[in-house]
């Protein structure tokens, strides 16, 4: 059966030929530094400054810290056509949308315009992606929203809610910048696909339960942002309830849907979509202004304050107890906008074929952050319903970023008064068609069909965010996502491995249903390092497979069990805890007159269980290279000695 007739050739000793080699002392230091170089550079930054002069050198820094100053001398006119388009059409879109967010986040209008005019700036000298454009996000303005709004009421106490958004915003742009200098961005990572698929649906599902008071002109309205809450305060008001409001913004989203649906099926009409919130703006204030509905209960903006950013470096509040609100607002706000603002650049990114650097772009966004914070903005990140109308305008550097600058600055100098009838209805009609979009439920199904688990991570970020907070949403995803981790290292996989018919390859017995068991001969792959974390349920795992297989045999009347084999291929790492637990098992199966056998330990194994003097105790001879090998080994002592003679020269190599 498999390999079960399996000889040495004439003259071959039992000796394997191949050994498993033990490589040479590292001294501790330089094993440090090559673990560190893989944790904090993987991408190796410094390679392009070797065997370069000095100023080339810092020139090189220079483009490192403001990518700017490497596209802008190969800048052409062809490039300014396509980046003037797109600056002015993502304008278009930022100059709405600011306004409807700053208004999400319980800030003055003109705070939307403010952002998306220093922050575009600054990114255009320090980011790395060329379709990235800058803007305040829904989902951060809710966050600022509601964690800022748990310690200060905006209505009662207008200027410390102000200065605490300023405070927040530099605390978060602090934590994305640090994170980049310190190459700490893989903390990001564990925001997992399935994670930010079920918070960022949960969190616009929130948003537009909240466009509810403008859409319906409730002018009293629960602070909370859960759907019980949201509905108690929606259905304990239907007295409240204004039909012209409503109609007003079923309108506007209805318009603002079906301009996405045609742009969708039209890409090359992605303008129409673009241009459908500041379309809806114009129209909405045309329509006040000449039916005075502002006065049959339509709520209108009312006066935005003209000129550019006032600075606010003196507004930031360094005193407790509010500084520790500011900083927890801003950590939470500022991962996810980083998480954001990665994730959509590192997208188009790859549908263009270029890279960009993580850790560049989060000290760019971080940079905008602090600065944004100085000049009466708040957060600030790359949104991707902005992104992409600036993506598919065929926008070709960051320059888009500047173009759309200048035009929210000359709205601010000149055109702010013209808002002043803009109905609120028409700034919740837009956040409510920009949030419908970030609702994936195609992903959502996507997710059920390949990784349940992964579905229930995305579930539970989703229900956590509708049903309890944001907060509350992202800590049960974020736990959930470690749980899985955790689950992975404290329990890994272990597999059965059998001979694949006609070959020399051993594989999962699971898999392969036609892999031949080897008589005699129990074959376990692990599957992963072995730690504290899981040296203690591998050995278990491994005694069970142990019983398993002599129950088998039994069952079956096979030869009995003589050796135990361990494919340690796929073990990268071990540390004293998991050499212990290799000591038990060989323990183990010296009790019970089994052999063990080890094949293909790691490099790092290797060292270890040499220092460990494992392989002395085990001995040299019972570590393979291969699982054909150890298994033509096997065999040959099974074929050349009795059972019991087998077991006295394992126990006599044990006791040498």
């Amino acid at each position: 059966m498999g390999n079960a007739d399996y000889a040495y050739p004439s003259g071959m000793n039992v000796e394997c030929v191949h050994r498993v080699a033990i490589p040479p002392p590292q001294p501790f230091f330089k094993s440090l530094k090559y673990s560190m170089k893989e944790t904090f550079f993987p991408d190796d930054p410094f390679r392009k400054f070797k065997n370069q002069p000095a100023s080339k050198r810092f020139l090189l820094g220079l483009q490192y810290f403001f990518p700017i100053f490497e596209w802008a001398p190969k800048y052409t006119l062809h490039f300014l056509k396509s980046d003037l388009i797109s600056g002015i059409t993502i304008a278009s879109l930022a100059i709405p949308q600011g306004i409807s967010y700053a208004k999400l986040a319980n800030l003055p209008p003109v705070l939307g315009l403010y952002s998306s005019f220093i922050p575009p700036l600054i990114y255009a000298m320090m980011g790395s992606s060329r379709d990235l454009a800058v803007g305040t996000v829904a989902v951060g303005s809710l966050l600022m929203a509601s964690m800022l709004g748990r310690v200060v009421n905006f209505n009662e106490n207008p200027n410390l809610f102000l200065h605490l958004a300023f405070t927040a915003t530099f605390f978060a742009g602090v934590l994305q910048a640090s994170l980049g200098l310190f190459r700490l961005g893989f903390i990001v990572d564990f925001l997992s696909h399935a994670t930010i698929v079920g918070f960022m649906g949960g969190a616009a599902t929130v948003v537009c339960l909240q466009q509810l008071k403008s859409i319906l002109g409730l002018e009293h309205f629960t602070h909370e942002a859960d759907l019980v809450s949201v509905m108690r305060s929606v259905f304990s008001q239907t007295h409240e309830w204004r039909w012209e409001s409503a109609v007003l913004g079923c309108c506007f989203i209805f318009f603002l849907l079906v301009t996405r649906y045609f742009s969708k099926r039209q890409p090359k009409f992605f303008w129409v979509s673009a241009m459908a919130p500041l379309t809806s703006v114009i129209l909405g204030s045309l329509l006040v202004y000449l039916t005075h509905a502002e006065k049959h209960g339509v709520q209108v903006i009312g006066n935005l304050k003209k000129g550019l950013n006032p600075p606010s470096v003196t507004d930031l509040v360094f005193v407790s107890p509010y500084m520790g609100t500011a900083i927890k607002t801003g950590l939470v706000t500022g991962i996810i906008a980083l998480a954001e603002g990665i994730a959509v650049g590192r997208s188009f990114a790859m549908f263009k074929n270029y890279h960009i650097d993580g850790n560049k772009e989060m000290i760019a966004i971080g940079t905008m952050n602090i600065f944004g914070s100085f000049t009466s903005c708040y957060l600030t990140t790359g949104p991707f319903s902005r992104s992409a109308v600036n993506y598919n305008a065929g926008c070709k550097t960051a320059a888009s970023n500047i173009i759309m600058a200048i035009a929210v600055m000359l709205t601010l100098l000149f055109l702010t008064p013209l808002f002043h009838f803009t109905p609120l209805v028409v700034l919740s009609a837009i956040i409510v068609s920009a949030m419908l979009g970030l609702i994936d439920y195609q992903a959502a199904i996507h997710l059920w069909k390949i990784d349940k688990f992964d579905f229930l991570v995305c579930f539970t970020a989703y229900v956590g965010v509708v049903f309890g907070s944001v907060e509350i949403g992202l800590v049960i995803a974020v736990a959930v996502s470690l749980l899985r981790v955790l689950l992975f290292i404290a329990r890994p996989r272990t597999f059965l491995l059998g001979n694949i018919p006609n070959s020399a390859v051993y594989r999962n017995v699971e898999q392969y249903p036609n892999a031949n068991h080897i008589p005699g001969i129990l074959i376990l792959e692990i599957d992963a390092p072995i730690y504290f974390a899981n040296a203690s349920y591998l050995r278990e795992r491994i005694t069970r497979w142990i019983d398993e297989e002599e129950d088998r045999i039994k069952a079956t009347g096979q030869t009995s069990l003589q050796y135990v084999i361990m494919d340690m291929t796929a073990v990268a790492n071990i540390d004293t805890s998991g050499i212990s637990m290799l000591e038990e098992c060989k323990k183990t199966t010296d009790r019970r007159g089994l052999q063990l056998a080890l094949v293909n330990p790691g490099s790092e194994v290797m060292k270890k269980l040499n220092k460990a003097k494992f392989l002395d105790e085990l001995g040299q001879k019972w570590i393979y290279l291969t699982v054909e090998e150890a298994v033509g080994a096997c065999n040959f002592m099974l074929h050349t000695y009795k059972p019991n003679t087998m077991k006295d020269e394992s126990e006599g190599w044990n006791n040498a």
